[in-house]
């Protein structure tokens, strides 16, 4: 299995999914981490010159249909990992990414081995009331 970890640094967990910059996918066999790889992710930046959609009253922002388009683009680097884990997201991101069958998972871990062993290990504590 192959999970993604948000991070601009390779070391540690990026606070912001869709700031960060790029993503660290470990591949998992047997309860080990068998492979690490870089990849570029697109982010907020990237679509700077696209207008924001405007949401409906009784939708949360990131709900609408541009913006799971643009979820749907940072996700594209990581189209074969079962799961993304985080420091925060918005709550459309984290939807975005359940309908895309990646299980996103907002960590309150900083450091990217610490979480990889907890993922690991099932002990990786999901913290929605850190999505905004």
């Amino acid at each position: 299995m192959k999970i993604a970890l948000i991070t601009d640094d390779g070391q540690t967990i990026s606070q912001h999914f869709g700031r960060a910059q790029n993503y660290l996918v470990a591949t998992i066999e047997n309860g080990q981490v068998v492979q690490r790889e870089m990849r570029s992710k697109l982010g907020h930046n990237h679509f700077a010159n696209e207008e924001h959609a405007e949401h409906a009253p009784d939708q949360p922002h990131g709900f609408d249909p541009a913006s799971h388009n643009r979820h749907t683009g940072m996700a594209q680097a990581i189209a074969d990992c079962q799961a993304i884990i985080c420091g925060g997201m918005g709550a459309g991101a984290y939807e975005s990414m359940r309908v895309l069958n990646i299980q996103p998972i907002v960590t309150d871990l900083h450091d990217i081995e610490e979480a990889l062993k907890a993922y690991i290990s099932g002990q990786l504590i999901d913290h929605t009331e850190k999505l905004h």
